[in-house]
């Protein structure tokens, strides 16, 4: 299984009065690890809903907080295909704690994303586009 990272660093707006991460902005984290991981692929999601017709919907997130991530912190968030049906993909995240003087990188939150693919006009479950398909499966 191959492990995509993406740097993301923790700006003002991400913080809650406590200081610290809010708890939804993890979810945007692994958003954004997922689109750059997709785009690694070669596969842009307005693309592929222009031509060959087909977005992804979230149907289920899990997310496990385990430490805090505070305002300016470099993080490093994971994105690794757990499991792949024909119009479904399962995606575990992981954000840790950029790189410390260490090489300390603490765990501060990890979950799981179940990716539907969708017929963009309908909104119905479609299978993937055959070259995604193997693309994902090629790197599962």
């Amino acid at each position: 299984m191959e492990v995509f990272t993406w740097p993301v660093r923790v700006y003002y707006e991400d913080t809650d009065t406590a200081g610290v991460v809010y708890y939804a902005n993890y979810l945007k984290f692994m958003e954004r690890a997922r689109t750059e991981w997709l785009r690694s692929l070669g596969f842009e999601q307005d693309s592929l809903m222009r031509d060959p017709g087909v977005i992804f919907a979230v149907r289920a997130v899990d997310v496990d907080y385990r430490q805090p991530a505070r305002f300016n912190d470099a993080l490093d968030v994971t994105a690794a295909v757990r499991h792949v049906r024909p119009a479904s993909v399962v995606i575990e995240h992981e954000v840790l704690r950029a790189s410390e003087a260490s090489g300390d990188r603490p765990l501060l939150a990890c979950g799981s994303v179940r990716l539907a693919c969708l017929d963009a006009a309908s909104f119905r479950p479609v299978a993937f586009p055959e070259n995604l398909l193997e693309a994902v499966v090629r790197v599962s």
